[in-house]
Order: structure tokens, then sequence, then C-alpha cells
């Protein structure tokens, strides 16, 4: 009777730049953590994890996006893990819309751990390029509110068909980016909401995530919703009808 032999192998992490189709390689994740420095997505730098990272690059994958649009990012992680989702289905466009503002200068009330981070456009550029993405992403220094206001000026595709909100956290601006982008949306788009699990700052007021999902929530016949409760949170709403805005405009819910 033959005996086998085994020996013990050990799989060596691939570091150039990984098969076509596929660019989450162990350098780049290591560069997204230095670069692009996740903050509360569930992640875990020690083990390559990406959290919620992982989640959004593979919602991306699957559904095939022509347009996503990111309000807000303290480095740029949501933007990046999106947009290389983008890249290896090679097609689609992310505008990423975020007016730079810093914790320093303009308050916690205006922003929540920023730093400044968006103020140069050649370096934003140099940002998004160091992870291949550079010609996917196009970034609006300015707030949500200018930038639908402009949204046909500035001759952007007509619908939206995966949102990522993580703008101003106060219920008022919550509300005016998941309705803004709403009506850009259609049947099957998907709205991504972060910092969906921040209670003590909902309790104090301010945040206003959580409780506009409640109102999301009630409304069955518009969305279906996931949360996940895990660090900072994020939650995921699947638009249902196409306006589906108009239901719930009016009366606007509170």
């Amino acid at each position: 009777m033959a005996i086998l032999s085994l020996r013990k192998r050990t799989l060596q992490p691939r570091t150039g730049s990984g098969v076509p189709g596929f660019s989450l390689t162990p350098q780049l994740i290591q560069d997204i953590f230095t670069a692009a420095k996740p903050l509360g997505h569930h992640d875990s730098p020690a083990n390559l994890n990406l959290g919620f990272g992982y989640l959004y690059y593979a919602l991306v994958r699957t559904l095939r996006p022509r347009h996503v649009v990111v309000i807000g990012s303290g480095f740029g992680f949501s933007a990046v893990c999106l947009a290389l989702g983008l890249k290896d289905n090679g097609a689609g466009l992310l505008n990423f819309v975020d007016p730079s503002y810093s914790i320093v200068t303009d308050g916690i009330f205006k922003t929540v751990g920023g730093t400044a981070q968006w103020d140069d456009p050649a370096r934003v550029r140099r940002h998004f390029d160091s992870f291949g993405v550079g010609d996917i992403v196009t970034h609006h220094h300015m707030r949500s509110d200018e930038f639908f206001a402009r949204y046909d000026a500035l001759g952007l595709p007509e619908e939206i068909d995966i949102a990522f909100i993580d703008g101003s956290h106060a219920y008022d601006d919550v509300r005016f980016d998941f309705m803004a982008t709403l009506r850009r949306a259609h049947k099957d788009s998907y709205l991504l909401l972060h910092d969906s699990n921040i209670y003590v700052r909902e309790l104090v007021r301010h945040a206003g995530v959580k409780r506009w999902l409640k109102v999301v929530k009630r409304e069955k016949q518009l969305f279906e919703m996931v949360d996940f409760p895990f660090s900072s949170g994020v939650a995921i709403v699947r638009v249902l009808k196409d306006s589906a805005w108009k239901s719930l405009e009016s009366p606007l819910a509170s």
C-alpha cells in the first residue's frame, strides 16, 4: 500500500499588480490602511481585514453600477473601496463630494473627524492615483447641497446607482442627502448610510442617522433595509420603486 507524504505548504501573498479584474493584493490593502485610513468601518489592520470595505467593494462588483456617488469621507476609505470595484468591473465612474472641512478650523458641528484632506486638487488626484482609481474618481470641493443644486450643470449621469452617505450627521442634513440622492435614484438603486451605530451622539442630538433610518424603515413599500451594527455601523437601503422620493416627501416624515 502506497503511503502519501504531505508536506506543509505556506501560501505566499502576491505583492504585484494581481490578476486582471482583482486589485485587492495584500500590498494594496496595506496601502489602504496607511493612506485611506478607515474610520469606524469594522476593520482590522492586523490581518488585513477591511471590514465594511470588503462589503463596499463586493457590492459594486455584484451590482455593476454605472454611477456611484460618495458624500463625505475623512481620508477616502469608502471612495477608494467603491472605486476599486468599478475599476475591476472595467466600467463606471464615481463622484466624490466633500467640502474639506476640518474639525480644528470648522468645529465639531460641521464635521465629524474631518482633517481638510481635500483642499488641493493636485494632492487629491495623487491620492486616488496611488490606488489606481484617479481616472474613475472626480472630487467636487463643495457641500452636498451645492453639489445637487449644480448636478445637471455639472453634466453628471442622470441616475445614481449606488450612493454612500457620510457627510454632515445632523438629522436634517442626513435627510437632505438621502432625499436629494433618492430623486436621482431608481428602482434597485442602493443607498448606504455610514455611522448608523453611534448611540451616544444620537442621544445628545449630535447625529441623526439612526433617527432618519427609523423613518425609512417604516416605508416598507418603498425600501428594504439591512443595518450592520458593528463598529460605527453601516445601513444598506434598497429602493423598491422608481420615484420613491415622491411618496416619502409628502408629507415629509420627521
